[in-house]
């Protein structure tokens, strides 16, 4: 890991990948336990993220959590809503989030889509309860950017999961597979 990520790490749990340009900036709720313990996104054993990015199309080959970087030359940003905290969604608190941070950090970088990994996040940032949600693309509600409110890929989450949503993701991304 560079010293550019070592050093966000010191007051955030998981560092921001956000540069200009970006296809798709991923978007959590906040770092799980494991995540923050390791330094990685999507760190679990269980979790879905990295086995459907690949599945999908949207990588090439499938990466390691740890490699998380690195997706920044594909076109692949990461950020979280409540960068301080970590914890399951229920266990993070109103005040934690920071949506103004996180319009400005996705102003500066302007991603093609903006994409949900979990429903509490994208409540927070459209304003709408997590049960008015549909997994998919968004009606337009960003200057820039598409939206999308992906299913979790949380192995607590198993029973609302579908790969549906990260394949329309692809699609709008011209990297589906075949």
């Amino acid at each position: 890991m560079s010293s550019r990520w070592r050093k966000t790490l010191s007051r955030e749990k998981l560092p921001d990948v956000l540069v200009p340009g970006l296809d798709v900036v991923f978007v959590g709720t906040a770092a799980g336990r494991r995540s923050a313990a390791v330094g990685a996104y999507y760190a679990h054993p269980g979790n879905r993220f990295w086995r459907t990015l690949h599945e999908v199309g949207l990588t090439p080959r499938l990466y390691q959590p740890h490699e998380f970087p690195d997706l920044v030359r594909l076109g692949i940003g990461f950020t979280d809503m409540a960068k301080l905290a970590s914890g399951m969604d229920h266990e993070i608190a109103p005040e934690q989030f920071d949506i103004p941070r996180f319009e400005a950090a996705i102003g500066r970088c302007a991603p093609r889509a903006i994409a949900f990994t979990s429903k509490k996040a994208a409540s927070v940032f459209l304003r709408e309860p997590t049960g008015r949600l549909v997994p998919g693309r968004q009606p337009r509600r960003h200057k820039r950017s598409e939206i999308f409110v992906l299913t979790s890929p949380s192995g607590a989450a198993t029973r609302y999961w579908s790969v549906a949503p990260w394949a329309e993701l692809a699609a709008f991304l011209g990297r589906s597979k075949p």
